[in-house]
């Protein structure tokens, strides 16, 4: 099972949204998010848009890195350009890119039935290619 760990700011939408598409859509891969200034909370629309599309886990929740970094990751992918600005080193060598996504928060809750839909367009074929699965 290849690992992958999606990060953003607040850990409330955008990686979260990442972190439940890829779990749910991507055969031998899991995956965890984490933000590099965590809100603590899944924003209501995020969790809305992901029980709508019957992928919601009670275990998703807005973490800091500090909760994953010691984890093995094949893959580090940061889905705001202020995650991919800051993105931290890691213990072990690790590869990363950066698909930014603007973020719906504050926003409408089609907002953020575009962005699962950007993600799952955009992000879920890009992890493939990189990861080879």
């Amino acid at each position: 099972m290849k690992k992958v760990l999606v990060m953003c700011t607040g850990n409330s939408c955008r990686s979260i949204i990442g972190e439940a598409l890829i779990n749910a859509k991507l055969v031998g891969v899991g995956a965890m998010s984490c933000g590099v200034s965590p809100s603590g909370r899944v924003n209501p629309n995020a969790k809305k848009v992901l029980e709508d599309n019957g992928i919601w886990k009670d275990c998703y929740h807005s973490k800091n890195l500090d909760e994953v970094i010691s984890e093995h990751f094949d893959l580090i992918v940061t889905v705001c350009d202020h995650a991919h600005e800051t993105c931290p080193m890691f213990p072990k060598p690790v590869k990363k890119i950066h698909v930014g996504f603007e973020d719906p928060d504050g926003k409408d809750y089609e907002a953020f039935v575009e962005t699962y839909k950007e993600v799952e367009k955009v992000l879920l074929p890009k992890i493939k290619e990189v990861l080879d699965v």
